[in-house]
């Protein structure tokens, strides 16, 4: 099985029209993706690799039903976009702009609430259910993406969109496949946290373990880490937390822009020692991540 998108989920794009969308959504239809329809206010009646181009999510869905849609437009119009494919009822949001003012995906993320729909990113590279569907941009290009995931019984939840491919492709490389894949996004208000996601993949019957990767900034993995030492987990939980080098370097940025540490919070070391607390397992170096999956599946 999988979580937040299968075989059967129809997908719309916003922004298709854009070089970035309409390269992905080619990618994705030569994976076998649905995407069904796109939306671009103005470009109406034009196709792009095929799909149709409406106005506005709702002219789309009158048309082409869809349960999901990738958003990737300029980030001043990022708001509007998200609003209205919650207003029209799409279950599954993922976002790919980065660097979305806080207020306005505050009030995304509070709509969503309300509506009962799910939000990935932003700044996000999407959502993968190996030999099912893609849901965004993860891995590239449709043959890429062969190489690197697989089916199989690993969940992978990761702050970093390039890194879902890389571990997704450790494992595959191991022999270990993968159930679904998120992107959970790098800015430092996202949709869907590590906490937030783990109940789909407990609630998996075919997930056997979940991966996750951490990075510094944000309060994410203490927060999986105070859930899991209170009331644990049926899944092993294999962890490796990137930028250990920071807690030796007040002061360096980094890409994300969620990696902002606090003092203590958000270190990598406050991070490493609450996860092993929890009984996670966390790797040494990202190498391990497989043979510490299949220690914890035998």
């Amino acid at each position: 099985m999988a979580i937040l998108a299968d075989e059967r989920t129809r997908i719309i794009v916003q922004g298709i029209t854009g070089r970035e969308a309409a390269t992905f959504t080619a990618e994705s239809l030569a994976y076998g993706a649905r995407i069904v329809a796109g939306v671009t206010p103005g470009k109406g009646g034009q196709e792009v690799h095929g799909v149709p181009v409406y106005d506005t999510v709702a002219a789309a869905l009158a048309d082409h039903p869809a349960e999901a849609t990738v958003i990737s437009v300029p980030a001043p119009l990022l708001k509007d976009a998200a609003l209205e494919a919650i207003e029209n009822g799409l279950q599954l949001v993922v976002i790919v702009t980065e660097r979305i003012p806080r207020r306005d995906i505050a009030e995304v993320l509070e709509l969503a609430r309300e509506r009962g729909s799910r939000v990935i990113g932003p700044n996000s590279l999407g959502v993968i259910s190996p030999g099912k569907t893609r849901v965004g941009m993860c891995g590239g290009s449709a043959d890429a993406v062969r190489r690197a995931y697989t089916p199989g019984p690993v969940g992978v939840m990761s702050r970093s969109g390039g890194m879902t491919t890389e571990i997704a492709s450790l494992l595959t490389h191991a022999g270990l496949g993968q159930s679904t894949c998120v992107s959970v996004g790098g800015d430092p208000i996202v949709g869907s946290t590590f906490l937030e996601l783990l109940p789909l993949y407990e609630a998996d019957p075919e997930t056997r373990a979940v991966v996750i990767f951490g990075e510094p900034g944000s309060t994410m993995e203490e927060a999986l880490a105070a859930h899991l030492a209170a009331y644990g987990s049926r899944l092993p939980i294999i962890a490796f937390i990137a930028g250990r080098f920071a807690d030796r370097m007040p002061g360096v940025r980094f890409g994300h822009a969620a990696a902002i540490v606090e003092g203590g919070r958000g270190s990598p070391a406050a991070k490493i020692a609450a996860l092993r607390q929890a009984g996670v397992r966390v790797a040494d170096h990202l190498r391990d991540l497989p043979s510490l999956v299949q220690e914890a599946i035998g």
